[in-house]
């Protein structure tokens, strides 16, 4: 069983769920994504996802966007993002998983990708952008390097997706809701709640819920029924406006949200 998966099987064993943390690699500087990530693993944070900054983060929303841009501004470069993952996993015994967009995994090589990411203690990849259809390369590699490989699914998404998506995911299926927008929680809650039983029905293992997640309220019902929720926006706004106490405080406040504790 791969660490994500044991880390997301104890908190059920636990009858709670588990919390993911995003943070993006290099923001505000590679020192304070590194201790802002260590600050939240200590603060109840079950998995961090570390973003790779990338110049066209089309799938981000504004408040990621910008720190990832102020992180390459700065310099950040991919191989920062290994380093980042050797230095958090050398602090905490907390999976990383990396986000990123594909095209900097094909540009620096898949298998050397997969290669320094096992060597630096990752876990794997969450890849928004790469379908199944088109990943064999990265299926591969990641088999050899004993490394998870976390798939998007989607309300739009159709049953045969949604079954693809499952059988080449591993570690998690990352369901993308929209939850949180204003005067359509009741339907946003809806869509996320049937997506997660259309991906039970197909034999998803592992579900997880993202996007718009932001408060330890949401986080609670997102437990309900998903096996872990992520947060991100709430987390990098809160390291831009606080640095790394405020990043810490928000974290304890959402780990509350997991169901079973109080």
């Amino acid at each position: 069983m791969t660490s994500v998966a044991s880390v997301l099987q104890a908190r059920r064993d636990e009858g709670t769920g588990a919390l993911i943390g995003y943070l993006p690699a290099g923001f505000p500087t590679l020192d304070e994504s590194v201790d802002a990530a260590v600050a939240i693993a200590e603060s109840g944070v079950d998995i961090i996802e570390l973003g790779l900054p990338y110049s066209d983060p089309v799938m981000d929303g504004p408040v990621i966007q910008q720190a990832t841009q102020q992180a390459l501004a700065n310099g950040f470069r991919l191989r920062h993002g290994f380093e980042a993952v050797s230095r958090i996993t050398s602090q905490v015994n907390v999976p990383v998983l990396i986000m990123t967009y594909w095209n900097p995994v094909v540009q620096y090589g898949v298998d050397r990708f997969a290669d320094d990411l096992a060597a630096a203690g990752g876990a794997g990849l969450i890849t928004p952008d790469l379908i199944p259809d088109e990943a064999e390369p990265w299926l591969s590699a990641s088999e050899r390097a004993g490394l998870d490989r976390v798939f998007l699914a989607a309300p739009s998404s159709t049953n045969e997706r949604l079954r693809q998506v499952v059988e080449a995911s591993r570690g998690f299926v990352y369901a993308v809701s929209t939850m949180g927008i204003t005067g359509a929680r009741s339907d946003v809650d809806s869509a996320a709640r049937g997506l997660i039983a259309r991906l039970r029905e197909v034999g998803a293992e592992n579900a997880c819920v993202g996007v718009g997640i932001s408060t330890a309220s949401q986080v609670r019902e997102v437990l309900e029924y998903a096996d872990g929720a992520i947060v991100g926006s709430a987390l990098v706004n809160a390291l831009a406006t606080g640095g790394i106490s405020s990043v810490a405080a928000i974290a304890r406040e959402l780990s509350q949200g997991r169901t079973g504790e109080n």
